[in-house]
């Protein structure tokens, strides 16, 4: 919560501007591309960071694929989470999210602002049409995040278990597959303290269709769980 107000209290003659032009800009998607969007809150979430002591690292970022219609599959820690992968990731992202935090106020506008897609976790079918909705989205090369976690560790730089649900989004795509590790993303908001952090968020090599077919998608969920926490226990 103190860093949170000292990212309010440090940019607080921009907020209301910021707000409007991301509100604007999310209504309004026919008149600014995804890369206008997506560039535009990068460049004001760098600042918002900046002013909260908080320096994000992003290592790998060469193993993006050089076309777009890629997903990214990264542990989740916590509300930072998407505050660093957006300032590390030079390409638009559209965001699956869970369903209630799309009515948080900012949350909402930032969620359209992305073309993001809430998801009810709760219903299952609901989250397979998602799932769908997503492949196809990416078929048309958009990438997204999906945190195949489900929910967040509050277990530190310790993952949880994968969903191997959330992988039947690539495999419908046919798309690469990114494994992304955060690390002390955690701290930021979860810590009570205004100390400058580090946060580090590494993009591992992609693993493309040819790499994963075959696979089932427990099969995959595990192999990306492991790269992951085999890339974390190198920095902890």
């Amino acid at each position: 919560m103190k860093r949170i107000l000292l990212m309010v209290i440090t940019n607080i003659i921009h907020v209301p501007w910021w707000f409007y032009k991301i509100d604007k800009m999310g209504k309004n998607p026919d008149q600014y591309s995804e890369e206008e969007r997506y560039h535009y809150l990068r460049k004001r979430l760098r600042r918002i960071n900046r002013r909260g002591r908080v320096k994000v690292v992003a290592v790998g970022v060469d193993n993006l694929p050089k076309t777009n219609g890629f997903i990214l599959f990264p542990n989740h820690q916590g509300l930072f989470d998407m505050l660093a992968l957006i300032e590390s990731c030079p390409r638009p992202l559209g965001v699956v999210i869970k369903k209630e935090a799309t009515e948080w106020i900012l949350v909402k506008q930032v969620v359209r602002l992305l073309e993001g897609i809430p998801m009810d976790r709760s219903d299952i079918r609901s989250s397979m049409e998602i799932i769908k909705e997503m492949a196809s989205q990416v078929k048309k090369g958009r990438n997204f995040v999906i945190f195949p976690e489900g929910t967040r560790s509050r277990k530190g730089n310790e993952i949880l278990d994968f969903k191997a649900g959330t992988f039947k989004s690539a495999v419908k795509a046919g798309c690469p597959i990114i494994p992304v590790a955060l690390i002390n993303s955690f701290r930021p908001f979860d810590i009570s303290s205004i100390k400058k952090e580090r946060v580090q968020v590494h993009f591992l090599k992609a693993i493309y269709p040819e790499q994963y077919m075959g696979l089932k998608t427990v099969e995959i969920a595990d192999l990306v769980h492991n790269k992951i926490q085999e890339e974390i226990n190198k920095y902890i």
